[in-house]
């Protein structure tokens, strides 16, 4: 797989609290049927990478509407190139205590800077988060399980679909493109 054609693209919410079943050779089987190449998935939350053919967006779409379309539910697909990935990873602006407990939300969009500042009003404790671009980064400082933010309200807040990864996973996901 080229890195220079590939997508890391993730699937929100899915295979979690015995909702939104998405089996991963399914999810596979729905991007070769796109026509996707060199795909590949990491561990059952809605993680790929490959090749995808025509413009990005509407292949993302694609997918949405194929999980919709075989599965009854609709889930927002974000994807991005590896190089995208790879810069959002070296702008994590937190430092890494345990790459467990940081991680980046890919966001559909970019967040307007009035929707970021309604966030900010919320309440965090020891946990931190800020966005760049179309990415929120996250520090929880006793993990995601034990949040001390609202990150469920604080992502309403910023009114843009996103989907979180810890580093490790993030990580992963970019050797998984390497040729």
């Amino acid at each position: 797989m080229s890195r220079a054609t590939a997508r890391i693209i993730l699937v929100r919410a899915v295979n979690v609290g015995g909702t939104a079943k998405l089996p991963m050779a399914q999810w596979r089987s729905l991007a070769e049927s796109l026509g996707a190449t060199g795909v590949e998935t990491y561990i059952a939350s809605g993680n790929m990478v490959c090749t995808p053919v025509g413009d990005p967006e509407v292949f993302d779409r694609a997918l949405e509407n194929a999980v919709q379309q075989q599965l009854g539910f609709f889930r927002e697909v974000i994807s991005r190139s590896v190089q995208e990935v790879t810069a959002a990873l070296a702008a994590h602006p937190f430092e890494e205590l345990d790459p467990r407990f940081s991680y980046i939300t890919f966001l559909a969009g970019e967040p307007t800077a009035e929707a970021v500042a309604k966030a900010q009003s919320f309440a965090t404790g020891a946990d931190e988060w800020r966005v760049i671009g179309r990415e929120m980064h996250i520090r929880y400082a006793e993990g995601a399980g034990r949040a001390q933010m609202k990150d469920a309200a604080i992502g309403r807040a910023l009114g843009v679909p996103g989907t979180a990864r810890n580093l490790n996973t993030v990580r992963r996901l970019i050797s998984l493109t390497s040729d």
